[in-house]
């Protein structure tokens, strides 16, 4: 293969979306992504929402690019005509000690710039949504369901038009630092592929979602020293047996828990009109990509009929069924902790990109695009508060 301007690790929705970014201004790209397709991880397992962006401390990465990254994506979507519907959100307060949260929330959302933020009382929500119980809530309509593979290969394509490559079945063996850039490495990883080979990048882009601490290691990035490391937490869903599909027309959320482990079990809906209830938090540190297990314990059922009844008053545990898992990048099971967007040495790695991972896609690829074309130095660190 000949040298490139820009080689990024992992084919999920933020590699691809860099490589239409960076394709877009010009830059030769290689795409790396072990699995024989796209979107074939983080990507295609979780609740395909394009978030508001009101949870987020003002300031943030996750607040601006969440934000950004939205309207980015709808837009996007509508032109690549992939399926975006603003659906909206309701996130709801079970009992009047939980209205301050969403009073917290709504000014949270107003100073990061989120539109059409409302607070309902339970007679507005009773309107709007006859199957929900809840005393307040606060509505979001420019959230959104999104298909998140076929935004995937929609970034893909259009790399491809602008003269990227995508290698699938491509698994990253070494990073070596040379003069002016890297050296990589890369092993098959698939069928369909039978050799490897080494190229010389000008710069990198560690986009590898869950592994993309260890690749940042095997560039020689002390990731413990920098409080990179990431745990896989694992998110469970339940499906509503589809008899109550078209019950709920919306997202509907609970107040997220105190300690920021996740946004709380919530109600999921599909653009087929699907219900399903999830993600939940379980913390499997150290896994390997063959360690994964996509499993849905049943014995995880009676949290999530318990933690969704109180909002679903229609809902009878027998309605739930294991349905499907997906793991997320994080650098702390509790507490917030920001995208860590970080060039130095010409790699820029992304690292801790969980949720709004998807949302924000587009602002981010942007962003990481323009690091590259216009580094105001060789090291270049985000600085972004603390919750």
């Amino acid at each position: 293969m000949n040298d490139v301007n820009v080689t990024i690790i992992g084919g999920g929705i933020v590699g691809c979306a860099v490589a239409e970014a960076c394709s877009g201004l010009g830059l030769t790209v290689v795409l790396l992504e072990q699995e024989t397709d796209v979107a074939r991880g983080t990507t295609s397992r979780n609740s395909g929402v394009s978030h508001g962006g009101m949870y987020y401390p003002e300031g943030s990465l996750k607040a601006r690019f969440c934000v950004q990254g939205r309207r980015l994506l709808k837009d996007f979507c509508t032109k690549e005509k992939v399926s975006y519907k603003e659906c909206g959100k309701l996130i709801v307060a079970t009992s009047e000690k939980e209205i301050p949260v969403l009073d917290y929330l709504f000014e949270r959302g107003q100073r990061n710039g989120v539109e059409d933020l409302e607070i309902l009382d339970a007679t507005e929500i009773a309107h709007r949504e006859s199957g929900i119980h809840a005393v307040a809530a606060l509505w979001s309509p420019r959230t959104a369901i999104v298909d998140a593979e076929g935004a995937t290969r929609a970034f893909a394509r259009k790399a491809q038009n602008s003269g990227a490559e995508i290698m699938t079945s491509a698994r990253l063996d070494f990073l070596k630092k040379s003069t002016n850039g890297w050296k990589v490495g890369i092993e098959p990883s698939g069928p369909e592929r039978s050799e490897g080979w080494i190229h010389k990048s000008d710069f990198v882009v560690n986009a590898a979602g869950l592994f993309a601490d260890r690749v940042a290691s095997m560039a020689g990035f002390n990731i413990g020293q920098r409080q990179w490391c990431q745990t896989p937490v694992k998110g469970n869903y339940f499906l509503i047996d589809p008899e109550h599909s078209g019950r709920v027309g919306c997202l509907v959320y609970p107040v997220p828990p105190a300690d920021h482990s996740s946004l709380g079990v919530h109600l999921c809906l599909d653009l087929a009109g699907q219900l399903r209830l999830g993600p939940d938090v379980e913390i499997e540190p150290g896994l390997t990509a063959k360690q994964l297990s996509y499993k849905v314990d049943d014995n995880r059922m009676k949290d999530f009929y318990h933690g969704a009844v109180g909002f679903l008053p229609w809902l009878k545990a027998e309605d739930l069924s294991a349905d499907m898992s997906g793991y997320r990048p994080k650098l702390a099971v509790s507490g917030f902790k920001d995208f860590v967007v970080y060039l130095e040495d010409r790699m820029v790695n992304l690292i801790g990109i969980d949720s709004p991972g998807l949302t924000s896609a587009t602002a981010l690829a942007q962003y990481v695009a323009q690091m590259i074309v216009n580094p105001a130095s060789d090291k270049i660190e985000t600085e972004t508060p603390e919750c």
